[in-house]
């Protein structure tokens, strides 16, 4: 349940930021939100928390899985882990909520 109401605030915030927002489907994968506005693209994992290497690896390994060099986030409820794995960063919520430029 609150997996799902992250991503309902993270789908409006892209939005707000003017954003076109599409579900990504990659081979078998599903990517939550690929963003886009004046030719650039971001794209965009929601998870509640990183409870396990199993939801490490499910998280970032869509985006890793994405082979252009556009930005790439996994968004999360976890404010103490904010390492990046192979370029695609992890954002605590309020930390994307509040990023100037994504």
């Amino acid at each position: 349940m609150i997996g799902g109401i992250l991503e309902n605030i993270v789908f409006l915030e892209l939005k707000r930021r003017g954003y076109n927002v599409f579900v990504g489907k990659f081979d078998n994968s599903e990517i939550d939100f690929v963003a886009e506005k004046q030719g650039s693209k971001i794209y965009v994992q929601v998870a509640y928390k990183l409870e396990n290497k199993e939801t490490v690896a499910r998280e970032f390994g869509n985006l890793l899985s994405v082979g252009d060099q556009y930005p790439k986030y996994v968004v999360t409820m976890d404010d103490f882990w904010k390492d990046a794995i192979e370029g695609v960063a992890h954002l605590y919520i309020t930390d994307f909520l509040l990023k100037e430029e994504l």
